[in-house]
């Protein structure tokens, strides 16, 4: 057994119970040796069922062939392949978007508990760390690719990070492997591929052990990471605090908790709590959290971020994304009961619990001026109660008002009419969640 077997066993003995391993198939070099090694092994022992996935681009006119030559390895190997055809949306990056797009189609293939074993070795964990140094990434990034981490319903899993590229290839050499040569690795225009081939080759003529090196330190900065995620933890058992407004379903913080802290674990917090939830800006671009910070208690500010936007209010920070920041519609919905909750376009669902006495009963949203008979409290006007209930200036436009012609006799979630009281009725929203965040 090969040195690269023994290490490729061991870096999968924690996931020997996954119900099943499903190898990301390139039919390239790299994922070709990951393939056969695991359906040579499964021929002698007991393994979790392995299966194949090809994702195909469709980005140049070589790649139509691939999928072909997958299935012929994989029928070969006797191992099930499924072919996963994505579209791949332009942008300012093309490998970045492949890339999401290629993650998007494993996590969709992925059941639950199941692995996805991926082929990167050591020397793309070392050019990942030069790439991402050249870029100015901080340590999370620099830590560069992890050996397992969530995806979808499943885990990632790279079994061969520390496997040399020269390995694989005497593998694929002495087994006789066939694997593709993709024509885009040949192209110097992508940052990655010009690292790769004229970079690296210069680092190791002075440098022999460079590749080992830089993949060395990227495991330090991995344990690194590890414990300014610990310290996150931390600090966010102490900034959640208690939310006025607990029927409000979104990510939010205590903002005097946070700003207690020094701005290094300041910017450390925010990082792990909203690295979930959106793609993070680099460093020249923080100048929004402290404007959001440090802004006076009258204002509203709001920090935008690539998947969503932070806001202040009532002294907390919230996250909103998703419907919370499209326009919503107006309503003027007739009813009398709800037997089942009722999904407002936008903006959650809504329930009437129990039965309205006769009336002209409608639901809408805020236009201003409206007043509301308080049980015990005589009639308050609306936006003063909004105060006294601490609602975040961002829910009030989407609160599902009741009114019985054009006298408002509820507000959802928070208060109602004597009138309302007296029949047991209750008028209960469920807000929109959000965006479901991040998953590749």
């Amino acid at each position: 057994m090969t040195a690269l077997e023994l290490r490729l066993r061991q870096a999968l003995q924690p996931w020997r119970a996954a119900p099943a391993w499903r190898v990301a198939f390139s039919g390239g070099l790299d994922s070709s040796v990951l393939l056969h090694v695991l359906a040579d092994w499964a021929r002698r022992e007991g393994l979790p069922p392995i299966s194949a996935i090809h994702v195909h681009h469709g980005l140049q006119p070589a790649a139509n062939a691939w999928p072909a030559h997958c299935a012929s390895v994989c029928e070969q190997l006797d191992i099930p392949l499924d072919v996963a055809r994505v579209q791949v949306t332009p942008g300012a990056s093309l490998e970045q978007a492949a890339r999401r797009a290629r993650y998007q189609a494993f996590s969709e293939q992925l059941s639950a508990g199941d692995v996805l074993l991926s082929a990167q070795h050591r020397d793309d964990q070392a050019e990942t760390l030069l790439f991402r140094v050249l870029r100015g990434a901080g340590v999370r990034g620099l830590a560069a690719m992890p050996a397992s981490r969530p995806l979808g319903q499943g885990s990632l899993v790279r079994p061969l990070l520390d496997c040399s590229r020269a390995e694989l290839q005497a593998y694929a050499q002495s087994h006789g492997l066939a694997w593709i040569e993709d024509p885009s690795n040949a192209d110097e225009r992508f940052s990655r591929n010009f690292l790769r081939r004229q970079v690296m080759p210069l680092l190791a003529e002075r440098w022999p052990q460079a590749s080992n090196s830089l993949a060395r330190s990227a495991s330090h900065l991995s344990e690194a990471q590890q414990l300014l995620d610990e310290l996150a933890e931390m600090d966010l058992l102490g900034a959640r605090g208690v939310s006025a407004c607990p029927w409000l379903p979104l990510p939010s913080l205590d903002l005097s908790a946070v700003t207690a802290l020094s701005g290094a674990r300041q910017r450390n917090l925010l990082r792990h709590w909203l690295a979930p939830l959106s793609r993070m800006p680099d460093s020249d671009h923080w100048a929004g959290w402290c404007d959001l910070r440090d802004a006076g208690l009258d204002a509203a500010p709001v920090w935008r971020l690539a998947d969503g936007e932070l806001h202040r209010a009532d002294g907390r920070l919230w996250w909103l994304s998703g419907e919370w920041l499209q326009p919503l519609d107006a309503i003027d919905l007739p009813c009398g009961a709800f037997p089942e909750s009722v999904e407002l376009p936008g903006n959650g669902r809504v329930h009437l619990l129990g039965e309205l006495p006769q009336g002209r009963w409608h639901l809408r949203y805020r236009q201003g001026g409206e007043s509301l008979q308080v049980p015990g409290r005589g009639r308050r006007d609306l936006k003063r109660l909004l105060n006294e209930l601490r609602v975040p200036a961002f829910a009030r436009p989407r609160l599902p008002l009741l009114f019985d012609g054009d006298e408002l006799m509820a507000v959802a979630n928070l208060s109602q009419s004597s009138e309302i009281e007296a029949c047991g009725a209750r008028l209960h929203w469920s807000p929109p969640i959000g965006a479901q965040g991040l998953s590749w």
